[in-house]
């Protein structure tokens, strides 16, 4: 038994749009697709000529706080800061490990070609009010923190 179907003049329109729905629905989803932050805030912390080791609060013009990590070699990166003047603050952390090609076998960290990396900044960074400011203008942008003993 074969069943044909038949198309009647309605169905051309129906199918028609139909498609179109489809059609739609599939451009909206592969355009929705994740996207990643596009201002990068970015640089390095150094206090004289050593990296510091810790985090930094960036505080927007609206409050908005964002804590990020000071990596091993001094730099720092912030997605999607907020636009416009930002406080900074500056706090010690724990000295993270970072390769050491040259460690040799009496040296802390020896055997595992570690070293740590990075100083505790000067506790006056800690506070809000302590002059470390950068203005975010949008898109990828470099901003290197030297702070003073």
């Amino acid at each position: 038994m074969q069943t044909i179907l038949k198309q009647t003049p309605q169905s051309g329109p129906v199918l028609h749009g139909l498609r179109c729905l489809f059609l739609g629905i599939a451009l909206v989803v592969v355009g929705c697709g994740p996207k990643g932050p596009s201002d990068i805030l970015s640089g390095k912390v150094t206090l004289g000529d050593q990296t510091v080791s810790g985090s930094l609060t960036f505080i927007g013009p609206g409050k908005k706080e964002v804590t990020v990590p000071i990596n091993p070699d001094g730099t720092y990166m912030v997605p999607g800061p907020e636009r416009g003047e930002n406080q900074i603050i500056v706090k010690g952390g724990p000295m993270l490990p970072t390769p050491n090609p040259k460690a040799s076998a009496d040296m802390p960290g020896a055997g595992t070609g570690a070293k740590m990396g990075g100083v505790a900044p000067p506790k006056k960074y800690e506070n809000p009010d302590n002059g470390l400011k950068v203005t975010v203008t949008g898109g990828k942008q470099q901003h290197d923190i030297t702070l003073t003993p």
